[in-house]
């Protein structure tokens, strides 16, 4: 699986295609403060419970890692995974 990111000054997206385009993605926006606020996850109908968005949030957590960044799960379902997996409790971000 083929996970691709692109981004711009104020906004970013990890998502994965199939054959007629984008299948499963995930936003963000980008905060002043080193903190991106993970906004939607979609996953195409027909390709539900298959973990393609489990694998977009692991996805912004390692790149999260890999640039010094902490995460703001805004989305229901990215707030799940952070409850659901301890070990993304390191890019976090506080909500003080």
């Amino acid at each position: 699986m083929d996970i691709k990111h692109k981004e711009s000054d104020s906004r970013g997206m990890f998502y994965i295609e199939g054959d007629k385009g984008i299948i499963a993605e995930l936003t963000y926006q980008k905060q002043d403060n080193n903190i991106i606020v993970i906004d939607h996850t979609k996953v195409d109908r027909k390709k539900e419970g298959q973990g393609l968005a489990t694998n977009l949030v692991k996805k912004t957590v390692e790149f999260a890692r890999e640039n010094n960044l902490k995460i703001d799960p805004l989305c229901p379902f990215a707030e799940v995974q952070f409850e659901r997996y301890e070990s993304y409790s390191d890019v976090r971000a506080s909500r003080y």
